[in-house]
This record gives structure tokens, sequence and C-alpha cells, in this order.
């Protein structure tokens, strides 16, 4: 095969010394931020680099490090939370942010506190290593607040994932923990090559049926399937998901991954390194923006794609029937199956803050610490706690109460709401998102009540940008930012996540909110459909576009 032209992201990382650059002497040097290509070579080690874009020409507004965990699955021992909490008051902005990929990202940290931060995590037997970057980003996996065993049996395939597709560079190591030095002409990368990946690679793992890590949206997923003694005997697998898009560029879009066939269980690992070395070797490496694994299948076709896979893993995929997918509900209290109880939290856009009036973070502090409570990130940005007694259920539920902490949500519409970071920090962002969140949702909840819709509130998401990152696409209504104050309004995706929705309206002013949510859920209370989802995807872009022209029904 014949490599394609490199962009100069790919020469930077084949030049790196396998992630080095000069991260180590500008780590060292006394300027406070890194250096343009220092910054990309920041991301496989965990790292962005950010600004405040709110105080821009403030001479007092320091370039600052978001770090993000690499935690497979979302899994955290009770030690472990404690260790990202301290490192929050620590080195951070005082909060925690859950990502969309059960990971924790924390903000404002500076250039000097970084690696002082990165060994506490070593310490706890946790790493941002591959978090972000051109590598295979951390491994999610559907929650298991029951306790049940067929998703018990995910815990080790997704550390087995994560395992098998780390960087074997030995320079985070030597960058933040002062580790031995490696020649790094030593050094080889046999999975994901000397230039890494063409851009990141998300993996995904859930029981089939089961869609609580919203499968369809990652490079590679895998559901499992069950023998009759409830042991996993395969998987079926997918491949070619993902989010990010620019707008008005019909050659970038949103995709949802295709169903590749079943496979036996213990052929898991082999099938992903086909899939993944496929991606490695046939990639778009000279335009990041069409590097991700959909663009390849999409420009040479699924049937291309499935036959080179099984060339490289050496066998077939086998034609199988998918079952429904269903999402079940994670929030609030949870019997599990050895009579202890899990309890979910609503945490709005990820954000674990103390508020006035709302200090979620010390509840959550002082309930893990307190009562030894492992915790479980999920995919909707959302905390549970785990392995919790019945005897210590009524002083749980009474710490609570005294702070004024619901694990609740607010409504319906916020179980599932989902906002990105955006404005200030993220530079991506062209519009905002999680700040104004719960003005859109108050907008949005209203229209709900006022028709009488509220308990069929559809899933929505919102974004700061195209990219995608709240995963806006596969919502049943969502908003993603295209100008500042304005945002493209996508509808018709599915509570499952396994439909993609479709652009509806374009630089939607925050300011019509109000009557636009009030047009389109009028419009469905008239059509009578059962879900918000069936009602969008029946009539189509085209009637949804008009019903924003019609009067309202009062």
């Amino acid at each position: 095969m014949t490599a394609p032209l490199d962009s100069p992201a790919e020469a930077l990382k084949r030049g790196s010394r396998h992630l080095r650059g000069t991260l180590a002497e500008e780590l060292a040097s006394p300027e406070p931020g890194f250096s343009a290509d220092a910054q990309a070579l920041l991301k496989p080690h965990g790292f962005y680099q950010q600004k405040d874009r709110d105080r821009r020409g403030d001479p007092a507004n320091p370039p600052v490090l978001m770090v993000r965990g690499r935690i497979p699955g979302g899994r955290l021992s009770a030690a472990q939370y404690l260790v990202w909490d301290a490192l929050a008051g620590r080195y951070g902005d005082n909060t925690l942010r859950l990502t969309t990929r059960q990971s924790i990202e924390l903000h404002g940290i500076l250039k000097g506190d970084a690696k002082a931060a990165l060994k506490r995590l070593h310490a706890a037997l946790l790493s941002a290593k591959g978090a972000c970057g051109d590598v295979v980003r951390n491994v999610t996996q559907a929650p298991n607040p029951w306790k049940r065993s067929g998703l018990s049996q995910l815990d080790r395939v997704a550390e087995s994932l994560a395992r098998r597709f780390e960087a074997r560079s030995n320079a985070y190591a030597e960058i933040w923990l002062d580790g031995e030095r490696v020649d790094p002409d030593s050094e080889s990368e046999p999975l994901l090559s000397e230039a890494y990946l063409p851009r990141k690679f998300k993996i995904a793992l859930t029981a089939a049926g089961e869609n609580l890590v919203d499968l369809y949206t990652n490079d590679l997923g895998f559901a499992a399937t069950f023998d009759g003694d409830g042991v996993i005997d395969g998987y079926f697998a997918f491949a070619g998901g993902g989010m990010g898009m620019t707008h008005n560029d019909p050659t970038t879009f949103p995709r949802l991954a295709d169903l590749l066939g079943w496979i036996p269980s213990d052929q898991l690992l082999p099938v992903a390194e086909a899939v993944v070395t496929t991606q490695r070797d046939h990639g778009n490496r000279g335009d990041r923006k069409r590097a991700r694994l959909k663009y390849l299948i999409a420009s040479k076709g699924l049937d291309w794609f499935i036959a080179e896979v099984e060339e490289r893993w050496g066998r077939a995929f086998e034609p199988r029937d998918l079952p429904v997918w269903r999402t079940s509900p994670v929030l609030g209290w949870i019997p599990r199956g050895d009579g202890t109880w899990a309890l979910g939290f609503h945490v709005e856009s990820g954000r674990v803050a103390d508020r006035v009036g709302h200090p979620l973070r010390s509840a959550l502090r002082d309930l893990v610490e307190g009562f030894e409570l492992p915790v479980l990130i999920t995919p909707d940005q959302g905390l549970i706690l785990l392995d919790i007694l019945e005897d210590d259920r009524a002083d749980i539920e009474d710490i609570l109460a005294a702070r004024g902490i619901d694990p609740a949500s607010p409504s319906r519409l916020h179980d599932r709401a989902l906002a990105c970071p955006a404005l200030p920090f993220c530079g991506l962002a062209i519009a905002e998102a999680e700040r104004v969140l719960p003005e859109v949702l108050a907008h949005l909840d209203a229209a709900l009540t006022r028709h009488g819709l509220a308990e069929r509130a559809p899933v929505f998401r919102m974004t700061g940008c195209a990219n995608g990152c709240a995963r806006p696409y596969s919502a049943e209504l969502a908003l993603a930012g295209q100008a500042p104050g304005r945002y493209a309004l996508y509808a018709g995706g599915s509570e499952e996540g396994d439909r993609l929705a479709f652009e509806v309206a374009q630089k939607v002013s925050l300011a019509d909110l109000p009557e636009v949510f009030d047009r389109l859920v009028s419009a469905w209370r008239e059509a009578g459909d059962g879900a918000f989802r069936d009602f969008a995807a029946r009539i189509g872009a085209d009637d949804l576009r008009a019903a924003l022209t019609r009067e309202v029904a009062k």
C-alpha cells in the first residue's frame, strides 16, 4: 500500500521520538505554557493546553492545562476517587468534570503543577496516558450498578482492551514520573505504528440489547452475547461510528457504526487488532478532518472493510440477528445482586462542584470517604456510588438531605441531557454549551410541560461546535454551536442511539429557542406520536422546518 501524503501533524508524530518531542525541556523552562508542537504531543500524555477566552487581553491570564484520566469502564476505588477530588482542590479549579467516555477531567492546572498531579495519580494506580491524542482512547463499558453477572464479565474485557492498545512508549514515565530513560531508537509500536493512529480511536463494550454506552457512536464496539449458563460466548462487532463534522462541509459527517457480524468470545482481541491496524494502515493521514475510521469505511465501502479485517484476522464474521436495544435507567437507589445498593447521581453536564445551596462535590467526597464506596462514572456524565450496605442507606439519605442534595434530576428531560464544556476554555468552541444548558433545558421543559408532554421528554444534547463531543447527532433533539450564540438544530435520533439525527435548522439563536421549542412540541402533540424520536423521524426535516413557521396551537 502507498502511504498517503503526511499532514504536518503526522510529520510531527513521526519525528517526536515516540511522543517525547521537546516536552521534557519545555516542562523545565520558566515559560508558562508549551509551544504549538509540544501542545500537540501533550495530548497522548493526557493533556490539552487551554486559555480562558473570557479573559482575552488580560496579562494575568496564563495558559492552563486540562488533564484527563484513563479509567477503563469508569471504575474507581474509593481511594482513587478521593485522589481525583484532592487534586481538583490542590491543583485544579475545585471541580471535577465527568466525561461522556467515563473519565474525569481536571481543569485549570498550571504547567508547574502538572508533574506533581500525574505523580499523585500514578501513586494511586491511575494514569492519564492515552486519554487524548491519536491513540486508542479510554475504553468505555456499559455501567453495571445492578452487579449483573453478564455485565460484570465485561470488566476484565475492558481492562484487556485498554492494556492491549496502550502505547508502548516510555515517554510518559520519563517526562512525568521521573522514570528511567529509554533510548527512543530501541522502542517500537507494533500496533499503533511509529506515527501512532491517524486520529483518535474509541472503543466501547456492552451486552447485546443494552446500549448505555451509545455503542454506535464509537470507532469500534462489541456487544456481548451469553450461553445458557450466562457466560459470554461471543460478541456482535461494530465499526465506523463517530460524531465529529464541520458545518456546511458535506465531505464531513457524523456516522453510526455498522454491524460487522458475530464473533466467538476468544476472538475479541484478534478482531480488535485487525480493525485498529486496518485504520492504522489505510486511514487518511493527509487530512485530519477526514482521518477517523468512519471516513475510511465510507470511502472504500463496508464490503471492502469487512474483507480487509477478515483477511487480517484469518476468519469470517458470522451473520446473526441483533436483539432490540434498550437503555436502562441508572439514577436513584438501585438494588444489587449481592444484597447491597447503588445510588446513581444526576450530575448536570458532569460538573462535580460545590455551588451555593448545592455542595455536591463535598457531599460525594464525604460519602465516598466515610462509607468507603467505590465509584462508577457513566457515559451520560453521571456518577454512581456502589456497595452501599442496607444499614447505611438511611444515614446516607440524611447526609444528602441535610445538604440539600437530591441524586435525582430535576425532570425527565434532565435525566440524560448532555453538554460539552465549550466556552471559555475549549479552543474549538464557537458557542456556549455547559454554561447555558440550564437555561436551554428550562425553555424546553416549559414547552413540554405546557403541552402535557414532560413525562415523554426526548433525549437532548448540546455542544459548542460541530465536533459532537456530547454525542448530539444520535440524540432525539440536539443543538450544535454554529456561530456565537447560534446553533444548528438536529432531530430524529433515538433514545437507544441506533438512529442518526438530521439537521432541521441553522443558526438558531438562544433568544429564539423558547419559540422554536414550543412550535416543535406543539407539532408533536398534534401528531399524536408516542415519542418525539418517532414523530421527528416519521415526518422528516422538511415538515419539521415547516412546523417552525406555523402558529403554535394553544
